[in-house]
């Protein structure tokens, strides 16, 4: 049976009891309309659920007996990384709650040459509070047992040296050779170690900075003789890594 889920820190737990205070506790007790005795999941974050039965409300919080505790069985045993160029318009909010439900591990935007928005620093860390927003959003919605992180990075060096240490894919239109089905099939990754698919933006990359990735250690691969628009690589990369790897 499905139960509403929350996600909680480590601060929430106490002894036996889980507190949801804030915008948990007002969806508990104002928005669901749940009452004393019904069941919610409380995750911790970093993959463990507590299911809980409801006992005590207030006005700022609510309070739950932990009847059960165990992993969560819906998180991939692997690293999968979105590391994505900057789209236009609400874009980045469909790569960060479709990357989100097929298993990201983390979402990191990047400003590229060939952005079509130009975001300064200050406009990054507030696009940021958004994109955390719709990811705890999506993690709730898809049963996520943690809420995958958001990071943000000035530039295309930036991006490159991130990526320096995992196994990296740069998923590039003008790869004629390598397929994402060659890159990943009969490969089993290192579970300790992010697997980043890096991804252009409406304007693709120019040849200088598919370049710097490869430098810092990414193998370009094609994603297929069809031209994906930005905001669709992201969820196909993470399906054909799903595929591969967990299904």
């Amino acid at each position: 049976m499905s139960y509403p889920r929350f996600f909680i820190s480590k601060e929430d737990v106490i002894s036996d009891r889980v507190v949801f205070t804030g915008d948990s506790a007002s969806h508990i007790g104002f928005s669901l309309r749940m009452k004393a005795g019904e069941k919610v999941v409380a995750c911790d974050g970093r993959g463990r659920e507590y299911l809980c039965v409801l006992d005590e409300f207030d006005r700022e919080r609510v309070t739950a007996r932990i009847i059960d505790v165990c992993a969560s069985e819906s998180e991939s045993p692997y690293l999968p990384v979105i590391v994505q160029a900057c789209p236009k318009g609400d874009k980045a909010d469909t790569v960060v709650m479709k990357s989100v439900e097929l298993g990201a591990s983390k979402i990191v935007f990047f400003v590229s040459s060939r952005c079509v928005v130009r975001y300064s620093e200050k406009d990054l860390e507030k696009k940021k509070v958004r994109w955390e927003r719709i990811a705890l959003e999506a993690a709730k919605q898809s049963g996520r047992g943690r809420v995958p992180e958001i990071a943000v990075l000035p530039d295309t060096d930036s991006a490159a040296r991130y990526v320096a240490n995992a196994e990296t894919y740069l998923c590039y239109e003008n790869e004629s050779g390598r397929t994402l089905k060659d890159a990943l099939s009969g490969k089993r990754p290192d579970k300790e170690k992010e697997i980043a698919f890096v991804i252009g933006p409406e304007g693709g990359f120019s040849d200088e900075e598919a370049q710097r990735f490869v430098d810092f250690g990414a193998v370009s691969v094609s994603l297929g003789k069809r031209i994906l628009r930005t905001e669709t690589a992201s969820s196909f990369v993470l399906s054909c890594f799903s595929y591969e790897n967990e299904l």
